[in-house]
């Protein structure tokens, strides 16, 4: 892995385009490590009846199967698993093996899996933040994301900031680690730049749903978005406001990627209307640790 330059990052390519792509962030033995145990976690993991949340980014159907779902909305300081659809029978029942079932597991592995808190936290990362000049840096949530082979879906243009909102705006950075090659065959990224114009919010105690969207998501031109590709270990930092999104992985390879968020706290007001919230079990941990 070659350090990153302060001024790639500061420079045109992450402040303009609002992304920038970093090879060799990992090794082929740590993707693998990390892939290893997600597969262990899937191997052992409960799947309570109510817990069978089919996980979606169309409007209207977010409303209905992420905020309506209580086991969405308080998994920030937990390790909870999501599904594509169509993986269980009228039963509950798995009609697809369970290590391809899953949309992703989410939100808290940077916090109670040790591989995955030495990479969130490993000196590369620091590094790279600190070239940012970011000052007090802050793990937000963590996700090991599958797009699995075939049924891996489609995930539609968005921005980060719209489910992860501060003021003032640009202090949210999503870190997207492949730990297989990303292809345009199976789903890899694809951006625009672009501004908020939607924002996913909690809606006041008591009432149902649990979360609603301020705003509409835009429509974006398809022919403006710019695929990126990433090889094995390879890393995307995302800022907040751009617009990116993947399409559906219809080839027979996944796409695995575990991917966190760094918001830098100096300064910074975190909505508290955000799905997202810290708690007294797991405050939003600093990310340089001594």
């Amino acid at each position: 892995y070659s350090p990153v330059t302060a001024s790639q990052l500061r420079g045109f390519t992450y402040m303009q385009d609002g992304y920038v792509v970093l090879d060799g962030l990992l090794s082929a033995q740590e993707c693998d490590e990390l892939r290893q145990r997600m597969t262990d976690i899937v191997d052992q993991m409960d799947v309570p009846q109510h817990c069978r949340t089919t996980f979606s980014t169309y409007h209207d159907e977010q409303l209905k199967t992420q905020g309506n779902a209580d086991y969405f909305i308080t998994s920030g300081d937990k390790i909870r698993f999501f599904f594509e659809k169509g993986v269980f029978d009228d039963k509950g029942e798995f009609i697809v093996p369970r290590q391809r079932s899953l949309n992703k597991v989410g939100h808290a592995l940077h916090a109670y899996e040790p591989l995955y808190k030495k990479v969130t936290h490993s000196p590369r990362i620091q590094g790279i933040a600190k070239k940012l000049g970011l000052v007090s840096p802050v793990i937000l949530q963590s996700m090991f994301i599958f797009k699995q082979p075939g049924i891996g879906g489609e995930v539609t243009p968005h921005q980060d900031a719209t489910f992860l909102y501060t003021e003032p705006l640009g202090r949210v950075m999503g870190v997207w680690i492949a730990l297989e090659d990303a292809t345009v065959n199976n789903g890899c990224l694809w951006f625009i730049p672009g501004g908020i114009s939607r924002r996913m919010v909690r809606t006041p105690p008591g009432t149902f749903p649990l979360t609603d969207f301020i705003g509409r998501e835009q429509t974006y031109d398809d022919e403006k978005f710019i695929p990126v590709p990433v090889k094995k270990g390879g890393v995307v930092l995302i800022h907040g406001e751009v617009v990116h999104r993947s399409a559906e992985n219809t080839s027979e390879e996944s796409r695995h990627v575990y991917t966190f968020h760094i918001m830098e706290s100096q300064d910074t007001r975190w909505s508290p209307d955000n799905w997202l919230q810290p708690t007294e079990e797991l405050p939003f941990p600093p990310l340089y640790t001594k």
